[in-house]
């Protein structure tokens, strides 16, 4: 949604052909938005955990255990913008559901929360307490400089998309979110020359030649000198996780069953997904245009379902970087200047990533080009909206990364704005997904609620009484 952090993206097309190398320089020359804590905690836990979660030596010199079958992803159909279906998500009470666009595939539906589940939303969140949304750790980003071995030719030829020997602006920016969570504008890129004298003409083109003589070095001491101020930054925004499982408050388990009737998907794959994330945007808060979902390699497997899988990969991520399958956003109260969510090319016949920067006007740009989005979503307390980060692989399962589905948070110029996002996690291999949900039951099974790992366990306010 645009509360939370977006994956790496590829750089070469047609996806899957990216060499290991090439990936790793997407570390560095591609903004990385690191999973949220809780997420990491989760599979970090899972895999280093005690009796209950460690499969031990025996069951790992079992082998690899045959993978029970899980039906299709379900899908609802867009038909086209503007139309509109009635469902029942609560007893005595219709809601409509209204299709925004067909590329994406994206819904709206006004009321689907209370005015009083959007404030207690809020009041929980608060008395949990937020944190600023964290783009890109420094020690992680040192730690990515040093696993590059790449040469600068081969930089250079990777950048340069349509190969005329020359790097233009829009090349650079297409590819890059350089630096610590920094955004960077044409105006910043061209700062950065001058400053390592990396164009001595000032043309704002990197010949084959300049990019040569520029050190590397000189860039990386640059960026760590340049601390970025909150409106330079990726994102900018506070957040925090609400606990949905067994045993929840009784409000949050309300919305997650909610939203397993609206996403007709199993329980299974919707119980198993993440905990709700509350987002605060304050007065200039924003975040730049990013997708949801991430490219799938067949290197990279999802660090929870890996582990029932006994499987191991040289890039292991969560499952909130490799997808959520969907993602579903609400708003909690009603914003009084900016703040919309743009989809800046819902719907356009087709899909160029160089031409969302043309003429020094950046559509990823939330700051400053929101009005020249395709389509803007503006918040409505209650209202929900949720759309496919994916589309099908013609099985039934996960297929190829929808690039339509980009999206941001616009500028919030008056007020604040709260929202929370609901992802749907999927594992690209339905094999691992049917292998993941297989042992999370037996854990049920065996153990209850004190089998259920530490990530899990988020009773503060399951009780609480909150005055509205």
């Amino acid at each position: 949604g645009d509360g939370e952090n977006a994956p790496v993206r590829p750089l070469c097309k047609p996806r899957g052909i990216c060499s290991r190398a090439y990936f790793l320089v997407l570390m560095v020359f591609v903004h990385l938005y690191l999973g949220n804590v809780l997420a990491l905690l989760l599979f970090v836990h899972y895999s280093n955990g005690d009796e209950t979660t460690d499969p031990g030596p025996q069951r790992r010199a079992q082998g690899p255990r045959p993978a029970p079958t899980l039906g299709p992803l379900t899908r609802l159909e867009g038909i086209k913008v503007g139309h509109e279906r009635k469902v029942q998500l609560v007893a005595d009470r219709d809601h409509f559901i209204r299709t925004l666009s067909l590329k994406p595939l994206l819904f709206e539906i006004p009321g689907f929360l209370s005015d009083e589940e959007c404030r207690l939303t809020i009041h929980l969140a608060q008395m949990k307490g937020l944190q600023r949304s964290q783009i890109l750790p420094t020690e992680e980003y040192e730690e990515a400089m040093g696993t590059m071995q790449v040469s600068q030719l081969d930089l250079f030829r990777l950048l340069d998309q349509n190969h005329d020997g020359r790097l233009q602006l829009r090349e650079v920016l297409s590819h890059t979110r350089l630096g610590n969570g920094r955004w960077m504008t044409p105006e910043s890129i061209q700062e950065m020359y001058s400053a390592i004298k990396a164009d001595p003409d000032g043309d704002g083109v990197l010949s084959l030649q300049e990019f040569s003589n520029m050190d590397l070095r000189d860039f990386h001491k640059y960026m760590r000198s340049h601390k970025a101020e909150t409106s330079e930054l990726v994102r900018n925004s506070h957040h925090t996780w609400l606990y949905q499982g067994e045993g929840a408050h009784h409000v949050m388990r309300a919305i997650r069953q909610r939203v397993l009737r609206l996403t007709r998907l199993s329980p299974e794959i919707v119980e198993l997904s993440e905990p709700l994330q509350v987002v605060r945007y304050g007065e200039g808060g924003h975040y730049h245009a990013h997708v949801d979902s991430g490219p799938v390699y067949p290197e990279t497997i999802c660090s929870h379902t890996k582990l029932v899988a006994n499987e191991s990969g040289p890039f292991e991520t969560s499952c909130r970087q490799v997808p959520p399958y969907m993602t579903v956003l609400f708003y909690l109260n009603n914003v009084t200047g900016g703040g919309e969510t743009v989809f800046p090319v819902a719907d356009n016949r087709t899909y160029d990533e160089m031409s969302l920067i043309q003429d020094d006007v950046d559509l990823r740009d939330t700051r400053r080009h929101c009005d020249k989005g395709n389509l803007r979503v503006k918040p409505r307390q209650g209202t929900a909206v949720f759309w496919y980060n994916y589309l099908p692989d013609g099985q039934g399962w996960v297929g190829d990364v929808d690039d339509y589905s980009l999206h941001g948070g616009c500028l919030v110029t008056r007020g604040t704005k709260w929202i929370a996002n609901n992802w749907i996690n999927v594992d690209p291999s339905r094999a691992r997904q049917a292998l993941f949900q297989q042992e999370m039951a037996r854990l049920a099974r065996e153990g209850g609620t004190d089998s259920q790992p530490e990530w899990a366990l988020d009773r503060a306010y399951r009780d609480a009484h909150v005055e509205l």
